[in-house]
């Protein structure tokens, strides 16, 4: 009754956040009213994301900060770069996109995330983690270069400091002694919990109340005695560094060449504003540790941060989602079958990079949570643990999104397919992702997987030849890649048996003599509606295997009809439609043929269905290309 209250009485007052056009009118706000326009951005953000769901906890949590650092600072003549674009939204409504922030995430509405042809404030894109401290060092350098003097800053949060690029961008930056500042948005979560050692370093980490304020005094004071003037200040002050070094539990970044602040608390800003005006000026790199709680002002989102981490769209009132449908997703699909087939073989370990949740590994952990490895953000390291477990006997699925993924390709190559070892990777969100748009999309894994030997690649058209193929990959002794689009199976029914399917071999759907339609996926179910309503004769074959194709019945049948049409969600460059052409071309076989697939442009954000009409594989594009096919 109380969150109701306060949504009811939201909607009716006037709002400082009416009067934010830009970072230079929070310049005018005393420390009160920005504590109330940081209620009124949370209202906000609450009220857009549920009902266009989106990214709720790290927003939430990461509003005073961003409104002190655009506070203090002068966007965009400074440069603000947030990682983790998502906690970006508090960003967005303070920097020009607040009357239509209300189309957040909607296809030609506010983009989820950074994006740098959307506004100048938004400097770097980011929708994957722990890009910010490279990009801002790189940025910063640029300045130094062409002898310019704004300030860099490079916001980094929801576990973000955990992956590898933000070590290699830490180690690399604070050897530079360029002027940059890191802030590290410490909320102690990612997606899932975040975990590792220096999780739990940072979490030791405890407050050095004052020092800001201590070292000016001190500073000032010495300049005052005779004798010792500027140089003996500073060279006071490298002593006193050093001392801070060997007693600071700051230590592990001061050695690293930065110097370090905090941590402080990152939802008061009055301490957060003094320091950030401290350290404006300072030389060098510098870090400054700010302690957030993710969902931070929102009770459900503060209780159940995994959850509220992202959302479709929800009751604000009892942060309840809305049941839009009863059909089975296809990551509750690959979960109940890991789990049925892990009860079977005690050698199935799976492994995931943050993604718990939103890859169904959250189920498999309760049933065997000694066999769930999460890593955090470090999908690179995830691909090799697996290569580890598995040339060790062991059954490693790493289950990451596609479009994670590609983080770890090299890893994918060296460390996996070229010592042949029977890695399982379960590619949940391969295809057209929808609102979260062309930085989660996933339509590049089917091209790169082609590429590597050894590698088998399979794409289940429904629920129930997932569990299959996720059964028959487990029996392989190769490396394989089984990838499945987001959100709602086809709603066919699940055999109570697994069965093992052979390997490059695919499957006739139905046989016709006019057009022959080969195809990968559930957009196998469009083809075939399309058919039934033009009543026409066509061969449609389930692909099952991109990689190996089954070489014999797709040659019998082209050899037979010459109108031919690929599909896939996937690239067109590359991909499934690529290995029939390669295939045809190396047989000699002269064909007219169609590839159906996400062309070479990156789909922007929007529903899902509205994805594939941009990308021209909806059902009624299908329709489209089968009727000119069928004419000509």
């Amino acid at each position: 009754m109380e969150q109701h209250q306060q949504f009811q009485d939201s909607s009716k007052k006037a709002h400082i956040l009416d009067k934010i056009n830009s970072p230079k009118d929070l310049k005018r706000l005393n420390r009160e009213q920005l504590k109330i326009l940081s209620q009124e951005i949370r209202d906000k953000v609450i009220e857009v994301v549920s009902k266009n769901g989106g990214h709720l906890g790290g927003p939430l949590g990461a509003v005073e900060l961003t409104l002190a650092v655009h506070h203090v600072f002068n966007a965009p003549y400074d440069k603000i770069v947030i990682d983790t674009g998502h906690q970006s939204y508090p960003h967005k409504l303070v920097t020009g996109r607040r009357d239509n922030f209300h189309t957040l995430r909607q296809y030609k509405g506010v983009c989820g995330f950074c994006n740098i042809e959307e506004s100048e404030y938004d400097v770097f894109g980011a929708g994957h983690a722990s890009t910010a401290i490279s990009a801002s060092l790189g940025i910063a350098k640029a300045r130094d270069f062409k002898s310019e003097n704004h300030k860099v800053v490079a916001i980094v949060g929801d576990g973000a400091i955990t992956a590898g690029l933000a070590f290699e961008g830490l180690n690399n930056a604070g050897a530079s002694k360029t002027d940059i500042l890191i802030i590290l948005n410490d909320n102690r979560m990612s997606i899932s919990p975040n975990v590792g050692a220096v999780s739990n370093y940072l979490s030791k980490i405890v407050l050095r109340p004052g020092y800001f304020e201590l070292r000016k005094k001190t500073g000032d004071l010495l300049r005052r005695i005779p004798g010792i003037g500027p140089e003996g200040v500073e060279k006071l002050g490298k002593a006193e560094e050093r001392l801070r070094t060997l007693s600071s539990e700051g230590n592990f970044f001061e050695s690293l060449g930065f110097q370090y602040f905090g941590p402080i608390d990152g939802h008061n800003l009055d301490e957060l504003i003094p320091a950030l005006q401290n350290v404006k000026h300072l030389k060098g790199p510098v870090l400054l540790h700010v302690k957030t709680e993710k969902g931070k002002g929102y009770a459900f989102a503060e209780k159940d941060i995994d959850k509220f981490h992202g959302m479709s769209p929800f009751d604000p009132v009892n942060g309840s989602k809305y049941v839009t449908t009863t059909k089975m997703t296809w990551t509750d699909a690959f979960a109940n079958a890991l789990i049925r087939i892990a009860e079977q073989d005690k050698r199935i370990i799976a492994i995931t990079a943050a993604m718990k949740s939103g890859t169904g590994l959250n189920k498999f952990e309760k049933h065997f949570p000694e066999r769930t490895f999460d890593v955090g953000i470090a999908e690179q390291h995830a691909v090799t643990f697996a290569g580890g477990l598995a040339i060790s006997g062991m059954k490693p699925i790493c289950a990451i999104y596609s479009t994670f993924l590609q983080r770890a390709y090299d890893q994918i190559i060296h460390d996996v397919c070229l010592q042949n070892l029977p890695v399982i990777f379960a590619l949940d969100r391969a295809g057209l992702v929808g609102d979260d748009g062309p930085t989660h999309n996933g339509p590049f894994d089917i091209a790169y997987f082609r590429a590597i030997p050894n590698a088998v690649i399979m794409v289940p058209k429904d629920e129930n030849e997932l569990q299959h193929m996720l059964y028959t990959a487990t029996l392989l002794k190769a490396p394989c890649a089984l990838r499945y689009p987001r959100g709602n199976a086809v709603g066919v029914g699940l055999d109570t048996e697994f069965r093992k399917l052979e390997v490059g071999k695919g499957e006739i759907l139905r046989e016709g003599r006019d057009v022959l339609i080969l195809g990968a996926g559930p957009i196998l179910y469009d083809a075939i509606q399309v058919i039934e309503e033009l009543k026409c004769s066509a061969t449609i074959i389930n692909a099952r295997f991109v990689k190996p194709l089954d070489k014999e019945l797709i040659l019998r049948h082209a050899q037979k009809i010459r109108k031919i049409i690929t599909l896939e969600e996937g690239t067109i460059n590359g991909g499934f439609g690529s290995a029939v052409i390669e295939l045809l071309e190396d047989k000699g076989i002269k064909a007219s043929i169609k590839r159906i697939g996400i062309p070479d442009k990156f789909i922007e954000h929007g529903k899902q269905d509205m994805q594939k009409k941009l990308a021209g594989i909806d059902k009624e594009s299908i329709k489209r290309i089968i009727m000119e096919t069928l004419s000509k």
